[in-house]
């Protein structure tokens, strides 16, 4: 155990009073599940990441042209909504992961205190996302009905190569982090 008298946080004395693991204890000593939850998390925080800064440059590029209700401008808003979300929640997760350290139980500490700070603003944004759906559902699919264009998923494959190098990357950056650790 270790001894931790300036450990001012519930959440710092649980760590200085917990064992001293790798990776939270809730992962139970799976190391192939701390890889896992590392490499989606830190996958997600920066694929989320892109997609909203993506949809802010294009909302920027956009706004004096895109009326504020109008389908393009609602789809991006949702869009946003829910990249945003997952980018908070998943960057809280990914923070503590990475900076899991049993052997400095105040700076985990204050990881796990700022990702349950992050926890209900990203929630908030993804309720924000479900809101403009739901509002939004009666006029878009009027919208969309009217001239119906069918999107070609194929054509746009290729676009998936950079997230997937991301996946990729972030995977084996886990895997060599928690091998050692």
């Amino acid at each position: 155990m270790i001894s931790v008298a300036h450990a001012k946080s519930y959440a710092a004395q649980a760590v200085a009073d917990g064992p001293a693991t790798v990776a939270p204890p809730s992962f139970d000593g799976q190391g192939w599940l701390v890889v896992i939850n590392l490499a989606v998390m830190t996958a997600a925080l920066v694929l989320a990441t892109m997609m909203a800064v993506d949809l802010i440059r294009h909302i920027w590029r956009r706004r004096g042209i895109d009326k504020l209700c109008h389908p393009v401008t609602v789809w991006r808003g949702m869009v946003l909504c829910f990249a945003t979300g997952i980018a908070i929640r998943s960057g809280g997760a990914a923070m503590v992961l990475w900076g899991w350290n049993a052997k400095d139980p105040a700076g985990t500490g204050t990881l796990l205190l700022l990702q349950r700070l992050m926890d209900p603003i990203a929630v908030a944004f993804g309720l924000s996302g479900l809101a403009l759906a739901y509002m939004a559902a009666p006029g878009m699919v009027m919208q969309l009905r009217r001239k119906p264009h069918p999107v070609d998923f194929w054509t746009a494959l290729p676009l998936l190569k950079r997230p997937a190098w991301i996946v990729l990357l972030s995977l084996l950056a886990a895997l060599g982090v928690v091998a050692t650790r």
